[in-house]
């Protein structure tokens, strides 16, 4: 059983710009074409943009396509309007004002959760209220809350997630809202795959509240005599039993504030990649739109290699090219000096129509290279003016040696570099130290006032170590009173911060995440798994939690979800892994956002400053 969530996901969008019918299973498209009008709002809109192009909506029968806050005038056809909204009251009242207003015929109203009993009386009272009810021809769950990236990769879109799970002056009502729409995400993303995993996770913190109530409600869905899941049996074989393993940003902060160089990382966090759409400074001047995804032969093939190792083949990619060109140019007598024969002439035509039918391909080709050509001169400037190939190595160096020299750390805080640059550098140095005397964190701290640039984001991550080094210094008599002081201090999710002191100070190049999911799923003793969770929504109730062997793989295939912010570094890090198992396994991952290190330090600024700490007068701002 192959997870292909992107595969999956756009199936169930065709489904529903067809009216919810049965497809053709040769066409992919409805028996009988009916041409139809798309209105949808901008959350949505995120869903649908990285799955549907706008030649994907002529072929489906969508004619006009409108944002739904749009004014819009009535169109009298007998063409029906699919709606594709949030279930929220603004949409709703929308939904209502359009009906009573007869702008389109027929209304098919599709939700991307399911639609809450109190909303759905309403948009019942509005329509009959308004005598527009017999305008609504349907109203359907899809359960399609989450936006696709990649083939493995998708985003719950839902912003500053770490920020108000960590915020201290959240209450209960807060934080269990957040749990809420994270299962209700999750849900939606189970639901598309048809898929019921079996669900580990640390103990305490964010983590295990996502586990626990996404666990009751697959529980109360699987009492349906039609649910949405198609597995059968209760006690699966465990290869044939996917694995969610759910963690908690805390879990590892490095890696969501490091600089990388590989190409995918650099491209999202330098250029700002976001719904696979990329705009850069063209060539000649102007703005340049690009997309980057699984078309993208280049983007797929080479999205992990190191920048150096993408300029080379690019050059590479345009040797090729140019061969290629030549050797149609000689074999149709393009070239300057090639004379005619006519007894030669069926070959001649043959070559003919082969260099016709190579053409479009030829002309594919160019337009991939030049893309990458542009994407990576943009990139080769913002290197050399910020030396980001420096702070990627130094900052791997100083996560595999524990540290770096005084005089290396203060060159590269006065040397070239954004104010969040160094502001990223400043914390990995003090994420990757095991020890700091106070001298050397106010030598920083002077550095980086020098550059006036805010530090809440530092002290944050300072007081968070300095709990840890507390919390693992201390008997087990005064590590109570720690965490309860630590509890009023910083919020609900400390017990995730406190859990994951170890994997503040990684010692070697693979990720913690990922050396923690390549255990999970081999299911072999393992000390740094030992006191994970395990839910099986299928078992028993008493028997979640519990050790049983077909809960402990091996597993062929896992979803693994970060929550707080996840980013393509962690992507790539799983897919490596994947790929190097035998035979290969599957491995989605997921996030409540895909953040580039920047906006993730700005939501730890944010919480510093929520505190008190550093200074707020100059903030770090935006990553030019």
């Amino acid at each position: 059983m192959a997870l292909n969530l992107r595969q999956k996901h756009t199936d169930c969008i065709i489904r529903m710009l067809n009216l919810n019918q049965q497809l053709n299973s040769s066409t992919a498209t409805a028996n009988e074409e009916v041409y139809k009008i798309l209105i949808y709002d901008k959350f949505c809109q995120d869903i649908l943009s990285p799955l549907i192009h706008v030649k994907d909506l002529r072929k489906h029968g969508v004619t006009l396509y409108f944002l739904i806050d749009k004014e819009r005038q009535p169109i009298n056809d007998d063409v029906p309007a699919v709606y594709f909204v949030r279930p929220s009251q603004r949409n709703v009242q929308r939904i209502i004002s359009d009906a009573s207003r007869g702008l389109y015929n027929s209304f098919h109203l599709n939700f991307s959760s399911s639609i809450p009993r109190p909303l759905l009386e309403e948009l019942a009272t509005g329509t009959l209220s308004s005598d527009s009810i017999q305008r609504v021809g349907k109203v359907f769950d899809q359960y399609m809350e989450f936006v696709t990236l990649d083939e493995n990769l998708f985003s719950l879109a839902d912003k500053n997630c770490y920020v108000q799970l960590n915020d201290p002056s959240a209450g209960d009502k807060e934080i269990e809202e957040i749990v809420e729409r994270i299962v209700s995400g999750l849900f939606s993303v189970l639901a598309t795959l048809a898929v019921v995993p079996v669900i580990r996770c640390p103990s305490g913190g964010p983590a295990e509240m996502v586990a626990s109530l996404l666990d009751q409600r697959l529980r109360d869905h699987l009492l349906a005599k039609n649910n949405l899941f198609t597995e059968g049996g209760n006690f699966s074989s465990s290869l044939q039993r996917t694995i969610l393993c759910l963690f908690d940003r805390n879990f590892e902060l490095s890696v969501a504030i490091q600089h990388d160089f590989r190409y995918k990382p650099l491209v999202h966090d330098v250029l700002g990649l976001r719904l696979n759409r990329l705009n850069v400074q063209g060539e000649k001047g102007g703005m340049k739109s690009f997309e980057l995804d699984r078309l993208d032969p280049f983007w797929v093939a080479n999205g992990s290699l190191q920048f150096p190792g993408v300029a080379n083949e690019i050059e590479t990619q345009l040797n090729k090219y140019k061969k290629d060109v030549d050797d149609v140019n000689r074999r149709t007598g393009g070239n300057a000096g090639a004379e005619f024969d006519g007894t030669d002439l069926i070959g001649n035509t043959k070559h003919l129509m082969s260099a016709v039918n190579s053409l479009p391909e030829l002309t594919e080709r160019k337009k991939v290279i030049d893309k990458h050509t542009n994407i990576a001169t943009v990139l080769l400037g913002e290197i050399k003016e910020r030396s980001l190939d420096s702070y990627a190595t130094k900052e791997s160096d100083m996560m595999v040696r524990g540290g770096i020299d005084r005089s290396e750390l203060i060159a590269v805080l006065k040397g070239k570099g954004t104010k969040m640059d160094k502001l990223r550098f400043a914390i990995m140095y003090l994420i990757s130290t095991e020890s700091l005397p106070p001298s050397e964190v106010e030598i920083v701290e002077s550095a980086l006032r020098e550059f006036e640039v805010d530090t809440s984001a530092f002290q944050y991550v300072k007081k968070i170590k300095a709990l840890n080094i507390s919390l693992a210094s201390a008997s087990s008599a005064s590590r109570s009173n720690i965490v309860d002081w630590a509890e009023r201090l910083y919020g609900q999710s400390i017990s995730a911060v406190t859990a994951g002191v170890k994997n503040l100070l990684s010692s070697d190049h693979q990720l913690a995440l990922t050396r923690t999911v390549d255990a999970l799923m081999e299911g072999r003793p393992n000390p740094e798994i030992e006191s994970y969770l395990v839910f099986d929504p299928r078992a028993p109730k008493s028997s979640s939690g519990s050790s049983s062997s077909h809960l402990r793989g091996p597993f062929k295939e896992a979803i693994v979800f970060m929550i707080g912010g996840g980013n393509y570094v962690e992507y790539g890090s799983l897919q490596d892994l994947a790929q190097r198992q035998q035979p290969v396994k599957h491995i989605i991952y997921g996030t409540t956002e895909i953040l580039t290190g920047g906006e993730f330090v700005e939501q730890l600024a944010a919480l510093g400053q929520k505190m008190g700490l550093g200074s707020s007068s100059s903030g770090v701002g935006p990553v030019p």
